[in-house]
This record gives C-alpha cells, sequence and structure tokens, in this order.
C-alpha cells in the first residue's frame, strides 16, 4: 500500500523542516493542502523544503507555481473537478501532469482515466474534522479493477490500527492528515508507525 501524507490547511511552526523530516524518513508523495493561503505564503513554504524533493509534492492550490518549482503533480478537489470539463484535465495530463482527485462516491469514476489515484472518504471517522463520520457500510468492499486508472486511496480517520482494514477493503493506499498533524513534534515518527504497519501487513 502508498503512504501519502497531506499537509496542514493551518499554518505549523517549523513546518518545511518537518516536511523535510518526513521526505528524509521516506515520505514518498505529500500534498500540499492550503485553502487559505495565498501565492506568496505557497511560495515561502515552498522555499523551505529542499529542492530534491519538490518532485515528491501534489500542489492542491496554485498550480501556476509548478512551473516555477519544478513541480508536475497536480491535485483538484472533487469541487473543482466537477466544475472542469473532461479536455482540460486530459490536456493537463497529455502535458506530462501527474494528476490527482477526490471523490465521495465512485459514480463518474470510469471517465477518470487522465488521474493517476484519488482520495475516497471518509473511511473512518475523520481525526481532524470532528463530525465527519463515515458513511460506509459495515463490509463494504472496492470492486476489483485490475490495471484500470485511478488507483483509490483511503482517507478519513487512518490509524495504525485501522490500517489492515483498509487493506482489506481493497484500497490501493493511504493518506493521512490528522493523524500527522494532530501532533506536529511527532509528525516523523508517526509516519515511521504508519510506514511499519504498511510493511508488516
Amino acid at each position: 500500500m502508498q503512504l501519502i501524507v497531506i499537509s496542514s490547511p493551518e499554518k505549523v511552526a517549523d513546518e518545511a523542516a518537518i516536511i523535510n523530516g518526513l521526505f528524509q524518513a521516506g515520505l514518498s508523495r505529500l500534498h500540499l493542502r492550503k485553502p487559505g493561503s495565498n501565492q506568496q505564503q505557497l511560495c515561502t513554504l515552498l522555499d523551505g523544503i529542499d529542492h530534491a524533493f519538490y518532485n515528491r509534492i501534489a500542489l492542491h492550490q496554485h498550480h501556476e507555481l509548478g512551473q516555477a518549482y519544478g513541480i508536475t503533480r497536480l491535485h483538484y478537489p472533487e469541487q473543482v473537478r466537477k466544475k472542469m470539463m473532461q479536455y482540460e484535465w486530459e490536456d493537463q495530463y497529455a502535458k506530462g501532469h501527474s494528476l490527482s482527485t477526490s471523490m465521495h462516491d465512485f459514480e463518474g469514476i470510469a471517465t477518470l482515466t487522465a488521474f493517476d489515484y484519488l482520495f475516497f472518504g471518509p473511511v473512518f471517522n475523520s481525526l481532524s474534522k470532528p463530525g465527519y463520520n463515515s458513511r460506509l457500510p459495515l463490509g463494504f468492499s472496492l470492486e476489483k479493477r485490475p490495471d484500470i486508472k485511478p488507483q483509490v486511496m483511503a482517507i478519513g480517520g487512518i490509524e495504525p490500527q485501522n490500517i489492515p482494514t483498509a487493506k482489506a477493503m481493497g484500497f490501493d493506499g493511504i493518506a493521512v492528515l490528522g493523524a500527522i498533524w494532530g501532533q506536529p513534534e511527532k509528525a516523523i515518527s508517526t509516519f515511521e508507525n504508519l510506514q511499519d504497519t504498511i510493511n508488516t501487513i
């Protein structure tokens, strides 16, 4: 299973240093999601991240910064994607961008072949959004889609103890936010614990 970390939507003390530490600990993908940040604030954060890690970052906002920073991974939140025409994201894919998106149901997933993966959730009760609870039925399992894009990543309430359940449901990976940023001072050890859990199931 893949392990993706989503940044805190709010500013975090020593955030760039923590992100660098996560990458150094083996993080393969960070989604930079800062809905309240302007372009300059995002640039300031990016400038504090080691350039060697830019190829592991996906931008949720201010996609135009991708060219300046050599970032080719772009994320389109569900509400943004739904306002786009299919040819618009297919054009981005044709230009060499790696695309991801999010969904709360699987309607229309067959049209999303330009996307490498999507976030689906909440799979479990969210750690970062009180009241944002799982709506999945007991015994939920993804339909098997061999060799079909996009891959599906579980999001919402991911903790070490429920990672085996997410895998049993058929998810290709997990994305975490609250588990990492709930206690930023423990972010790296928490990440390592999550990764160790994945490696042992």
